[in-house]
């Protein structure tokens, strides 16, 4: 057996590469950026083939920096950015067209006649989701029906549709292939029968030839072709990033809960074998599942679309930093917002809100504001979003967490995990190991192939690299949580 497992995490903004030890501890990474498209207001795009250039790019990088050898490796797990949505070729391998990220809009009008036709429930009953332009199913009837030639060719079944996952599988090894966590973001997947639903095919008007093979999120689903990395490996672990970093959190019992600060925010909670159906807006979701999804975990999640990516906005759209860390030390410049709220609505609303017509706001400005109070107003836009997700979390389940788990980029940033706590009121834990969705994703892959023994194995490998108890007097939170509100119903539905 090898001593490492290599994950395999392709997120919205960059492909990486990571190592993994028996231990847990990471060996290596590499990483590598790549080209976000914005062909129109409220579109967003990649290039399916770059994204693939750039993952196969820093596996071998990874290997070949550090002196590991094929033979070193155990399996790959893979895990990836959800719901964006690629059809390709079955036999060229080509893209019909760019991918349509999660993060994409354009499919809104078609969510509203949904609802209009009086679907949404049966879509939520089946799916667990709400009926959102988020999810994969309204993005792939959009390819269908407005790129030339596309439909003809999927109902001679010469195309494939794929998650990212499935597009990185059918590039390593020629599987066409999902999991069961990936499949519950596409609005196609009944999460109960856990198969592909005909009556939600038939609904979106999508041939049921286009669609993979679901399959646990922990086995081996096929082998990468020997030229690319040295040797025929097993792919043996597949999880949507969020359902990964739950998994990575080691959020393994009914009641725990994590929340990622990548791109968005996702907050998820362990429902264990029971999928509870959201009254408050929330998402039920497939968590994992082992053994052909004879054991499957269930999520509540509340989806926040603008968490990192807010403060990539403050880099790139307004200019006043030159890198992402720089936010922290701007923002502790001043000793809070001098009144600024900052929502940062940019693709609309997710969690629980839902709405697809929301902008971006920043309200509260003065000629006193400054650079640096619109810093630390976007950084605590992010908490606020997040309490939000918790709230209506807490009315879904009647569970009261004790702690919340983190990680991603944004976690790292102490100012906003201090405000975090602050805001709910309950410890926010940092671990030691912040690349939880890549950790989840060898975890699933390793477990399938014994290279860790157990999930109580795992959960021992989990350690806390800091504690942010709350601080802020639970009055003057609740002031900052109703100036917060406040802005979100200015920022709401503009176009209406």
């Amino acid at each position: 057996m090898g001593k490492f497992i290599l994950a395999l995490d392709q997120g919205t903004t960059s492909s990486r590469a990571i190592l993994f030890e028996r231990s847990g501890a990471i060996k290596a990474v590499a990483q590598e950026e790549f080209a976000q498209l914005f062909p129109q207001p409220g579109w967003v795009e990649h290039d399916a083939a770059e994204i693939w250039r750039s993952q196969l790019a820093v596996a071998q990088k990874v290997l070949k920096d550090h002196g590991v050898a094929a033979a070193d490796i155990a399996a790959i797990g893979i895990t990836n950015q959800r719901e964006t949505t690629v059809v390709w070729d079955r036999q060229t391998g080509e893209p019909v067209a760019h991918a349509i990220v999660w993060q994409d809009r354009r499919t809104a009008g078609l969510c509203d006649a949904l609802r209009a036709q009086g679907k949404a429930a049966l879509i939520q009953q089946k799916t667990g989701l709400v009926v959102d332009a988020y999810f994969s199913g309204t993005k792939l009837a959009w390819l269908l029906d407005n790129v030339p030639g596309v439909r003809p060719r999927a109902e001679r079944g010469e195309l494939a549709f794929g998650t990212i996952d499935s597009w990185l599988i059918y590039n390593l090894c020629g599987a066409h292939v999902t999991d069961t966590s990936n499949a519950s973001r596409t609005m196609l997947f009944n999460i109960h029968t856990l198969r592909w639903d005909e009556e939600l095919l038939t609904l979106l008007n999508i041939p049921a030839a286009l669609l993979p093979q679901v399959a646990a999120s922990s086995g081996t689903v096929g082998h990468t072709r020997p030229e690319l990395l040295g040797a025929a490996l097993p792919i043996a672990g597949i999880a949507g990033d969020q359902q990964a970093a739950t998994f990575g959190q080691a959020c393994l019992s009914p009641g725990m809960a994590k929340n990622t600060y990548g791109t968005g925010c996702f907050m998820l909670m362990n429902t264990g074998k029971q999928a509870v159906a959201s009254r408050n807006n929330l998402l039920t979701t497939v968590g994992w599942s082992f053994d052909s999804g004879l054991q499957t975990d269930y999520m509540l999640e509340g989806s926040v679309f603008m968490g990192g990516a807010t403060i990539q906005w403050l880099r790139d759209g307004l200019g006043i930093i030159k890198t992402a860390p720089e936010v922290e030390a701007l923002a502790m410049s001043v000793t809070d917002t001098g009144g600024v709220v900052f929502v940062p609505a940019f693709t609309g609303l997710g969690a629980p809100y839902w709405d697809a017509y929301a902008r971006g706001a920043i309200v509260g400005m003065t000629r006193g504001t400054t650079r640096a109070h619109i810093a630390r107003a976007a950084l605590e836009s992010i908490a606020y979003q997040t309490v939000d997700v918790l709230e209506a979390m807490h009315k879904d389940s009647a569970i009261a967490i004790k702690e919340l788990r983190v990680d991603g980029g944004a976690a790292r940033n102490d100012l906003l995990m201090q405000f975090q706590a602050d805001m709910l009121g309950v410890p926010v834990v940092r671990p030691s190991v912040t690349e939880t969705t890549a950790l989840g994703a060898a975890y699933l892959a390793g477990l399938a192939t014994g290279f860790w023994s157990s999930t109580e194995e795992i959960s021992t490998q989990w350690r806390i690299e800091r504690r942010f108890e709350p601080a802020m007097p639970a009055q003057q939170a609740k002031h900052h949580l109703q100036l917060w509100r406040k802005a979100v119903e200015r920022a709401r539905s503009l176009e209406n």
